[in-house]
């Protein structure tokens, strides 16, 4: 089990974000390295090349300019050397007087062989039977070049050739030549050099990203020792934010999602408390008359009109919950083009059924709208129960709708007693119950939540404005530009 757990471990450590940025990182600096290195060394090899160029002119020149010196100075003088003469002399003054740079060669040719050289000791490739200093011979023009041998420990080797023109029978070839493995080989070894300063600071740079990359990923190791902390009955920790960018947005964004959820569970245990509690008391009801019943065909008889009075009652409470959970649904609203005045006209009709009231109709706004109808109908019938239950007889109850803007207004007002405006907001929460009414409530308290439920489904809200002893309006707003999401629904069920 050790072993096994060890094995987890380490797995883990190579897997978690931290290692998996590290291995990352270094992986692209020694893919840097790779290619850097060959390029490197090309790069010094060129800038060889182009010095070795540069002295190989150099040289070449200071050889013009001492045989013109020498020219001159034979004209002025009273003696008369003959060209040939003059031209051994040339040659051996010069090459006495050079101490050429290591690896360099200056080389005076003759009738196509090798006449003198300094240094005297030669390279194999520039001895006198080599193809190269044969061809360098024949040279009626300047050659500039470079020659490899990468089979000879010369590596290769650069050169110029100039003919030498003096009147003479002989032919003449001055050549300045360099070999290039002394200084690639010091060019390979300064980039070993640099080589292993790289690698050791790719060691140095990968300690120091590890230790970078634990602070930055400290948030992400909260969040999770955060996450694993929280259940159900505990969800009051928090991460704390600091600073700003990415990590700290993301701390505020999963705070924000746990409030969200600590509401969603105090709602939700709120909510089964409440039903429970609903349910609990018709339950009670029924289960203690059928205990008590007896064979009295009479006591039995008002002891099932009060079991089927509670079960309706149940019934209606069940389907009150079932339409708010469907309410998240998109198969909630089914979406239709009605006439606006027809709307209004509806409810009001059915209305004037539920009780003996001053029932009027206040307003009807003219156009069409794209809404669910039934659940409109629902919403305002909702509206005038509700202000039946909170109003004597006779009292007047209006309804009407109007267009104001984008939206349409559906309100129910009554003349009851009003709601105060600490419990304005109250009354449209699930279960809601306000103390101190003369005349409470005769449902679970779903009504209002229900009715808010299909106007926010609609894009749309409710409104309230109410005066203690005077009464209440409720307003339906509903936009005249359907959700879009109502409408893919439509769409597709009309598909």
């Amino acid at each position: 089990m050790r072993e096994i757990s060890h094995s987890n471990k380490l797995q883990d450590f190579f897997w978690e974000a931290r290692s998996r940025i590290l291995a990352c990182y270094v992986v692209l600096i020694l893919i840097f390295v790779v290619f850097s290195i060959p390029a490197f060394r090309q790069l010094l090899f060129s800038r060889i090349n182009e010095r070795v160029q540069e002295d190989l002119h150099e040289q070449m020149d200071r050889f013009q300019e001492f045989a013109e010196a020498q020219r001159i100075g034979l004209a002025e003088s009273s003696e008369s050397d003959s060209d040939e003469v003059f031209q051994e002399f040339l040659f051996e003054e010069f090459l006495s007087r050079q101490l050429p740079e290591d690896d360099m060669f200056l080389i005076a040719l003759r009738d196509g062989g090798l006449y003198q050289s300094s240094p005297k000791a030669l390279p194999e490739p520039l001895l006198a039977d080599s193809p190269l200093l044969s061809y360098l011979a024949n040279a009626e023009q300047t050659l500039e070049g470079e020659q490899d041998f990468p089979d000879r420990e010369i590596d290769s080797v650069l050169y110029v050739a100039e003919p030498v023109e003096i009147d003479s029978e002989s032919e003449w070839v001055f050549v300045v030549a360099h070999t290039t493995a002394g200084e690639r080989a010091e060019a390979v070894e300064a980039t070993l050099v640099i080589v292993k300063v790289m690698l050791v600071a790719v060691l140095l740079a990968s300690i120091l990203a590890w230790v970078v990359a634990g602070r930055v990923l400290a948030p992400l190791r909260r969040l999770l020792s955060t996450a694993r902390t929280i259940s159900e009955s505990d969800l009051n920790q928090r991460i704390p934010v600091q600073g700003s960018g990415e990590l700290a947005e993301l701390a505020t964004t999963f705070n924000s999602m746990l409030d969200r959820l600590q509401a969603a569970f105090v709602s939700q245990r709120s909510f089964i408390d409440d039903a429970g509690h609903e349910l609990r008391t018709p339950i009670t009801i029924i289960q203690g008359h059928l205990e008590l019943m007896s064979d009295d065909p009479e006591e039995q008889q008002e002891t099932l009109s009060l079991v089927n009075d509670e079960l309706d009652r149940m019934s209606r409470f069940v389907e009150d919950l079932l339409l708010l959970a469907k309410a998240e649904r998109p198969d909630f609203l089914m979406p239709e083009t009605v006439d606006v005045s027809a709307l209004t006209q509806a409810p009001y009709t059915k209305a004037k059924g539920l009780a003996n009231r001053d029932w009027r109709l206040e307003g009807e706004a003219k156009g069409q709208l794209v809404c669910d109808r039934q659940r409109i109908t629902q919403a305002v019938m909702n509206l005038t129960q509700n202000a039946v239950q909170h109003t004597r007889e006779n009292a007047i109850i209006a309804l009407g709708s109007s267009r104001h803007k984008n939206n349409i207004r559906f309100w129910v007002r009554d003349t009851g007693e009003g709601i105060t405006l600490d419990n304005q907001e109250k009354i449209f929460e699930r279960f809601a119950r306000i103390a101190n009414r003369s005349r409470p409530s005769e449902g679970a308290g779903l009504g209002l939540s229900i009715v808010r439920a299909i106007a926010e489904a609609h894009g749309g809200q409710v409104e309230l404005f109410s005066r203690p002893g005077i009464g209440s309006t409720f307003t339906l707003v509903i936009p005249l530009d359907p959700p879009s999401n109502r409408l893919s629904y439509e769409q597709n069920s009309n598909l």
